[in-house]
């Protein structure tokens, strides 16, 4: 579908389609024992799962995982630490599990010295909702509602996130969006790898399945995909209509 702007935004053309709808979208975490070897330790670890998927995963999705590869080696040589260890990474559903389970279990073993906190940018798959920019390449009508942004806010709260926000404003300005965040301590328990898989696997599909219900190409192949993988996700997938039976439709009604 054809943008209604004179000038298609960024989303539009690059991150919506080659990453929000496959999922990949900025991924944080923060080390908080305040060890700088600790981050770098968390950068070594999310490059080997990284390199595991690479292995296993499909060919649509190779080269974001190649880049987010390249991305997390030469991080520590290009971004100089400026308050908190953190980093931030692109990472879909799978990947940010698998990562945030290696970091629970690494610090469950003693070799991180100190909890990891997760959380995202509002400029992600989903959990925001900005006509403008985040929701810019959904072009079923709902790009200007808050669906994700509420949607996430809650899900993610009974799905074991420790603290979630829903505020207005970020990005784009006052009324022009609404973002749903969240913050998840991982200490290394049980308990913190049962919420990551449940909490992280919901806060990405969620939007996943919005973007497959505008009928974006690339968001259908990976929810077809993700529920092959988990079977126990379901969700209800838009059928394309004929258009020239629509447009038959629209002409009796108006003769």
């Amino acid at each position: 579908m054809e943008s209604p702007y004179r000038y298609p935004s960024y989303v539009e053309d690059i991150l919506g389609p080659l990453c929000f709808d496959y999922g990949f979208g900025p991924f944080r975490w923060v080390c908080c024992s305040g060890d700088p070897a600790d981050l770098q330790k968390t950068d070594r670890i999310a490059g080997e799962v990284l390199e595991k998927m690479l292995e296993e995963a499909p060919e649509e999705i190779k080269g974001q995982i190649r880049d987010n590869i390249i991305w997390i080696k030469s991080a520590a040589d290009n971004l100089p630490v400026v308050g908190s260890y953190s980093r931030i990474l692109y990472a879909d559903s799978e990947g940010r599990m698998r990562i945030s389970k290696a970091f629970n279990d690494a610090i469950a073993r003693g070799e991180l010295a100190g909890p990891v906190v997760l959380g995202r940018d509002h400029h992600d798959v989903s959990g925001t909702d900005s006509p403008f920019r985040e929701t810019a390449n959904i072009y079923d009508g709902s790009r200007y509602t808050a669906d994700m942004a509420v949607h996430n806010v809650i899900g993610d709260s009974f799905r074991g996130a420790t603290w979630v926000s829903l505020h207005n404003g970020g990005g784009v300005g006052w009324g022009e969006v609404i973002n749903g965040g969240f913050g998840m301590v991982l200490d290394g328990t049980d308990a913190a790898n049962r919420r990551l898989h449940a909490m992280l696997f919901w806060d990405v599909n969620n939007g996943i399945a919005r973007r497959a219900w505008a009928r974006n190409p690339h968001a259908l192949s990976t929810l077809d995909r993700t529920m092959k993988d988990y079977p126990e996700l379901q969700v209800t997938v838009p059928f394309d209509a004929n258009e020239d039976l629509v447009k038959k439709a629209f002409e009796d009604l108006s003769s």
